[in-house]
């Protein structure tokens, strides 16, 4: 079967503790921990402590690359990387997920490749890096323009890598056809972010059935072709009004997945 996992960013602005708690009500097969502010996720010693009292294993660890988490454990992007990969083997996680490059990490973008190779070959954990989306720029005038902010584009397949993660709610905020990008991505598809999107113009990560993207084809297609990468919920729960909605979205997410694989 292949894993069905929840990431901790689905219960934000609750800690990463509350992921690792849902997982194990509702019947998830691990957690992706998505490392940024919260002091837990960048703690591998209580993360530690909560799978073994949940009973959840870690199975990926999101690298700290979001904007807001460019200080995490270091300003340097191939330190908080070559940290990412040292948490998710303390966690007997098998993949590490990362984002492309900013367009003004121009040192790190010019050895990327290189250095994401080097450090599967010397760890052995899968460095699945993700499709990302560009954002809008006002011009004026009630004008705007798409730009990407990502070296040397928004779509890993363009410079090439062991391991992709394929994320719906990017491809969807992109107007890419996230199939399309799957088949590019081939057989080194060994990750997916599942959720919806609409098609706005930014990442919405919807319960996956509420919007537009072909997530149930995707899910056949990994069933077909005998996919051994892992399934992660990434949803936004944030406007949950209750603990009890938040749950509800967290287990149709799960049921969704379940259902389609």
């Amino acid at each position: 079967m292949i894993p069905v996992g929840l990431s901790t960013a689905a219960v934000w602005p609750q800690p990463a503790g509350a992921a690792f708690e849902a997982a194990a009500e509702l019947g998830y097969d691990g957690v992706e921990v998505m490392v940024w502010a919260d002091p837990v996720s960048q703690d591998v010693g209580a993360l530690r402590r909560l799978s073994e009292r949940t009973g959840v294993p870690v199975l990926a660890v999101h690298a700290p690359c979001l904007l807001i988490s460019q200080r995490v454990w270091s300003p340097d992007p191939v330190e908080r990387l070559r940290r990412s990969v040292r948490a998710a083997a303390d966690l007997g996680a098998r993949t590490v997920v990362l984002h492309p490059p900013f367009l003004w990490q121009r040192r790190y973008a010019e050895g990327f490749a290189d250095l994401v190779a080097e450090e599967e070959d010397a760890s052995g954990v899968a460095i699945a890096v993700e499709n990302m989306f560009p954002v809008r720029r006002a011009l004026g005038r009630g004008r705007s323009v798409q730009v990407t902010a990502f070296r040397p584009s928004i779509d890993p397949t363009d410079v090439g890598h062991r391991n992709y993660t394929l994320d719906l709610s990017h491809a969807s905020a992109a107007h890419v056809d996230a199939m399309e990008l799957a088949k590019r991505m081939g057989d080194n598809l060994t990750h997916v972010h599942l959720a919806d999107g609409s098609g706005l113009p930014k990442d919405e990560h919807l319960v996956p059935g509420r919007g537009t993207q072909p997530c149930v084809e995707l899910l056949g297609r990994l069933r077909r072709t005998g996919f051994t990468g892992q399934v992660v919920l990434e949803v936004n729960t944030r406007r949950a009004k209750t603990p009890a909605e938040r749950v509800e979205m967290l287990a149709e997410s799960l049921l969704f997945a379940r259902l389609h694989l």
